[in-house]
């Protein structure tokens, strides 16, 4: 296996400017009183300039241009390099102190995931890691997933590890970016979603591209991310802006009828709940809105005049009562045998050859 972890080299000084400034003085062999006459700048000014105490200004830079003949944006760029140098300096100082940090996030299975590179010194890890969650330290990660306003809190799952399901909301996140969806619309999202259940019956191969492109087309971005260790979580649903929202999937029960129940569960929260409403599935306790997202979900797959009808040829029902009804309706079998088993009709024993088993697959290797 190829080591991936990179070694980041900082330099730990870089020079000011005013060293370059001093080292063309002495090849023109001009002194620093010369210059100060030549631009109209008080020698004191000068000195403090070679010595690194004062910056050089633009207006210093065309000074220095006209009277060395050194162009000004190399003098402009000097400055500006060695002030984010000393900026950067600053930072991995303050950094050093709050590497700690890493340890409440999965940073080793986000590596292996590929969502960031692994670095061998810690600080340079830690920068690696907050440019993933998009915030400048520690301090601000907590305070964006971990203050009182954030919604998520909510959820158990949440609340059991934040790092692990912050680290899998973010990536949702980042991945919905790259989707580029058209405005949301309602209307247009409900024909999807009609489209999308013939999908059922297909393998992931042709299911996923298909509803991705039919939720982009209006308003949803669908993504699917491999839950991490103590995520708990099999879906997520939220609005990214007014115009487009994010419905997240992780494949936690590696089965096409939980995967499908959770994709029309998650959209029904948008079809049925407000755009400020934040949903994280951890198959915890529900309230009345996840139990409105598990009725429109099992409704949708399986009309309710259907499922009323839906009775055993002999006493018990039997794999072929099953399949013959999930084709009449055109779903995939698993999802009836799903909707039996929760419904106590058939033991959760029963019938779970008729389901389809979904695995992440990254470069030919099972995840």
């Amino acid at each position: 296996m190829a080591n991936n972890t990179q070694n980041q080299y900082m330099p730990d000084y870089v020079s000011p400017p005013g060293e370059t400034l001093f080292e063309t003085l002495e090849v023109i062999g001009m002194t620093q009183a010369d210059l100060a006459e030549r631009t109209g700048r008080p020698r004191k000014t000068i000195n403090k300039i070679v010595r690194g105490k004062t910056s050089i200004t633009p207006e210093t830079a065309l000074q220095l241009e006209r009277v060395l003949g050194v162009p000004a944006s190399f003098w402009n760029n000097r400055e500006r390099h060695y002030q984010e140098s000393l900026a950067r300096a600053q930072e991995r100082q303050e950094l050093q102190h709050q590497a700690d940090w890493l340890d409440i996030i999965p940073v080793k299975e986000m590596i292996a995931l590929g969502w960031v590179q692994a670095f061998e010194d810690k600080v340079d890890q830690l920068v690696e890691v907050i440019e993933f969650f998009g915030v400048t330290s520690p301090t601000q990660w907590e305070s964006l997933w971990l203050g009182d306003a954030v919604a998520f809190r909510q959820s158990p799952a949440f609340e059991s590890d934040p790092g692990a399901v912050s680290a899998w909301l973010r990536k949702g996140e980042l991945d919905a970016l790259e989707i580029d969806c058209q405005p949301y619309n309602e209307e247009g999202f409900r024909e999807a979603l009609w489209a999308i259940r013939e999908f059922t019956t297909e393998s992931p191969e042709v299911f996923v591209p298909q509803m991705q492109t039919l939720c982009a087309q209006s308003g949803v971005a669908a993504v699917f991310v491999p839950e991490l260790p103590k995520t708990h979580t099999s879906g997520a649903t939220r609005w990214l802006s007014p115009r487009k929202a994010l419905i997240q999937l992780s494949l936690r029960y590696k089965a096409d009828d939980r995967l499908w129940f959770t994709f029309f569960h998650e959209a029904g929260h948008i079809l049925l709940h407000g755009k400020r409403d934040v949903f994280l599935e951890d198959g915890d306790e529900k309230n009345e809105k996840e139990h409105q997202a598990d009725r429109f979900a099992a409704d949708f797959l399986i009309p309710p005049q259907e499922f009323v009808r839906f009775e055993p040829a002999a006493r018990h029902y039997s794999k072929t009562d099953v399949t013959r009804f999930a084709k009449r309706i055109g779903i995939a079998p698993g999802i009836v045998v799903g909707r039996l088993q929760r419904e106590k009709r058939i033991p959760f024993s029963h019938m779970n050859g008729l389901k389809q088993r979904l695995i992440w697959v990254d470069k030919g290797r099972e995840l």
